[in-house]
Formats: C-alpha cells, sequence, structure tokens
C-alpha cells in the first residue's frame, strides 16, 4: 500500500489528478481490489439457493408473498426484480456511487432525469449533444412547459459560458464530455462549481467514456447517465440505460419516476447487462487501444483534413481532458473535407457495420449527419460548426492492423466525380 501511495503522490505531483485519482480508487475497497476483480466478483443481492454461480435470470412478473400483510423485498417486476438489483449493485460499484437505477433504454434513463425539472424551468444543453437528446428536450420537454437553451459548454471558457446562460428558471443542466461524435471537452469541475454557485443540477452523460474512464460524481456532478447498450452491455444485443447518483433524495424522485412510468430494465436485458459487465474493463482497454491506433494513422492519411479524439496531442483540449477522464474511449471522428468521400468510406469498408452505438465488440462506423444525429436541423449543426463530411468510427476489439487495412482499401477505391449510391 506505501508504493501504491508513492505512485499517486508522484501522479499529483505531476498533475495528473485524474490518473491519480483513477489509482487510489482502485485500492480504496476494503479488500483491497481492483475495478476489474470487482466487477468480475460482482455476487447476487441475496443468496441464490442453489448456489448458482452466476445471477439467475428472475423471469417473472409478480412475486408471492408469505401473508396478506407482511411483504417480501419484491412484489411486482416493474417496481423491482432481483437481476435488475443485481445490474444496479454491479453498476454502482464501477461507477462508485451510491445509489444506481436500471432503465428499460438510455433515452429512457435521460428522460428520468429531466423529469426532475418541472412546467415553467429552463433546461441548460451542452450545445453538441447527442440527436436524440436535443429530440428528448426540444419536442418532448417542450410539450410539457420546459425550455431548453443550447450553451457552448466546451473548452476552459465553459463554466463563464454556463454560467451567464443561467436564469432564475434554469433548474437542470445537461452536458456530455467528450461530445459525440466531436470530441469537445467540458471542464466539468468549473461547470459543477457553477451549477451549485446557482442551485441547478448538473447531469453529465458519461456513455463515451464508461464508467471505468471518467468518474463525474467525483467531480462535482449530481447525476450521470450511461446508455448501457454500449460499453456496460457491450456485445449489441441488449438496449439499457443507467442513472447514478450519490443524493439519496435525487435517488427516490428517479426511481418514483421509473416506477411510475414502467421504464425499468426487464430482467433478460439487466442480466446481458451484467454478464457485459464483467468484461467491460478488458473490452475498454482492447478498444480504445485500436482507437488511438485509427486516430495516429487516420492523422497521417493523406485525405483527411482532420481527427478528432480526445487524447491526441492535436486535439485543442486534451490536456483539460487528462484531469478529468483515464483514456479516450473508442470512438474516432475525422473529416474529409468532401461529403462525397466520406460517405463512400463509410459504404467501402467490409469490416464496419454501417450503424449507430458504439461501446460494442464490433467495429462500427457511420455519417453521424445521416444517422445518429440526423434528428438535429442541418440548420442548427451549421451553426455549431458540425461537420456535413465528419465520419464517426466506433472502434471495437478487432486486430487493428485488419481495420486499417479496411479503411486504406476503403480510401483508395475512392474515384472523385464518380456517382456512389
Amino acid at each position: 500500500m506505501v508504493a501504491v501511495l508513492e505512485i499517486v503522490s508522484f501522479l499529483e505531483a505531476e498533475g495528473h489528478a485524474a490518473a491519480a485519482a483513477a489509482v487510489r480508487a482502485k485500492y480504496a475497497s476494503a479488500k483491497g481490489l481492483g475495478i476489474e476483480t470487482r466487477l468480475v466478483q460482482s455476487y447476487a443481492p441475496m443468496k441464490d439457493p442453489y448456489g448458482s454461480a452466476n445471477m439467475p435470470i428472475y423471469q417473472t412478473a409478480t412475486f408471492a408473498q408469505e401473508s396478506a400483510s407482511e411483504f417480501g423485498a419484491y412484489d411486482y417486476t416493474r417496481s423491482g426484480n432481483p437481476t435488475r438489483s443485481a445490474l444496479e449493485k454491479a453498476v454502482a460499484e464501477a461507477e462508485g456511487c451510491a445509489r444506481c437505477l436500471a432503465f428499460s433504454t438510455g433515452m429512457a434513463a435521460l428522460a428520468a432525469v429531466t423529469r426532475l425539472a418541472k412546467s415553467g424551468d429552463q433546461i441548460l444543453l451542452s450545445d453538441d449533444s447527442y440527436g436524440g437528446t436535443y429530440r428528448l428536450l426540444d419536442k418532448v420537454c417542450a410539450s410539457m412547459g420546459i425550455s431548453t437553451k443550447y450553451v457552448a459548454m466546451d473548452g476552459p471558457e465553459g463554466p463563464a459560458r454556463l454560467g451567464a446562460a443561467m436564469t432564475s428558471k434554469t433548474s437542470l443542466v445537461m452536458v456530455e464530455s467528450p461530445t459525440n461524435p466531436m470530441q469537445r471537452v467540458c471542464d466539468l469541475r468549473g461547470l459543477a462549481a457553477v451549477c451549485k454557485e446557482h442551485g441547478a443540477l448538473l447531469e453529465v452523460d458519461n456513455t463515451l467514456m464508461s464508467p471505468l474512464l471518467q468518474k463525474p460524481l467525483e467531480l462535482g456532478a449530481d447525476v450521470v447517465v450511461h446508455s448501457a447498450t454500449k460499453f456496460i452491455c457491450g456485445h449489441s444485443d441488449t438496449m439499457a440505460g443507467v442513472v447514478c447518483v450519490n443524493d439519496p433524495t435525487l435517488g427516490d424522485r428517479l426511481y418514483f419516476s421509473q416506477n411510475a412510468e414502467g421504464t425499468g430494465l426487464a430482467p433478460l436485458d439487466a442480466w446481458l447487462a451484467l454478464r457485459g459487465l464483467k468484461t467491460m474493463a478488458l473490452r475498454v482497454e482492447k478498444a480504445q487501444a485500436n482507437a488511438a491506433i485509427l486516430a495516429d494513422w487516420l492523422s497521417s492519411h493523406p485525405k483527411v483534413t482532420n481527427v478528432f479524439y480526445a487524447t491526441r496531442d492535436d486535439h485543442p483540449d486534451h490536456a483539460l481532458h487528462a484531469t478529468q477522464a483515464t483514456g479516450g474511449g473508442c470512438v474516432v471522428s475525422f473529416v474529409t473535407g468532401d461529403q462525397a468521400l466520406s460517405k463512400h468510406v463509410v459504404t467501402a469498408t467490409t469490416l464496419f457495420h454501417i450503424t449507430v452505438s458504439f461501446g460494442s465488440v464490433h467495429s462500427l462506423i457511420s455519417c453521424p449527419c445521416d444517422m445518429s444525429h440526423a434528428s438535429i436541423p442541418a440548420e442548427v449543426r451549421a451553426s455549431r460548426d458540425f461537420p456535413e463530411d465528419i465520419v464517426r468510427v466506433c472502434v471495437g476489439i478487432e486486430d487493428p492492423s485488419d481495420l486499417v487495412a479496411d479503411l486504406e482499401q476503403a480510401f483508395a477505391s475512392y474515384e472523385a466525380g464518380k456517382e456512389y449510391s
């Protein structure tokens, strides 16, 4: 343990606060077990009578009670289920939070967070956010009398811009860092300080980083959301979302919405997510190592004009990112200056699945303006400097040399002026 403390002290002295926190957290549990071990060893919240080595799937709608007046821990799966509870406990362990709630999708999780605002309130959303979040606030929340203002919260000036946008009606601030797919970095500590000064809640969508690479609650956030479909599940075979909090009152309010609206995660999906969680550390490590290789290769390609990846030295806020995260994740974006070329590269790859999402064992590729961010109007994208020719590569765990070769042949097969479908 002394050696660990020496490492922490060295990292802090060198200005690597996030790395120091990661080392400290790894050895902070009572047994001194690393998070990788704790995720694999995660256990059911109650003893299984048959000694199952894995959490069983409690595929039931109801739970029989002992009597008409004495009830057990569970009564109806909409309100709670042992398999879902096991997942929530394991994610809470990974995120380092007091309470986790598992939802049917990531959007259901985000929708529950917006229930923390009421009619007449204002939500401030980072102006570079996922298209689904934009749609939720712009259409659904607006119909409930909740207004939304979009603020550029990235970079060192982000907290000041947020402070200037705050009003007495602002109750909730929602942000991603890094953003998807532009990889813009927000000063989460600074944003949290501004929110506390004005009495607003700060929600951070931490999906791009996974629970392993960034801990927004430790940086001052009030609520953390993950689309568990991504890194947590990790196999593109189920959908889920989680909300993580430390404040008991917030947890109760979020649970009330979940139970009232019936958005809790189903037992089978919870079991699949729990299975994925056990290998998350390995998958995140491999995927982000591959992503760094592809980012370096793309940056040297003559047909690529810019690469977006938060840990690269040429990223304008890579130093800020290093103070709050311990890696870059698996998403790499690039632009070519030519929409036709970008679309051809996406179509011509053979190993990359053309689809939305990320954090899977498979590598994925897409043109965000036509897929994940299509719900944001083109004129709005333009006002936010969102390139129409941007390509998002969501890197999996394959051999990186195969991925590079596939992208190379896609670039090489492009003929300028030729019509491509």
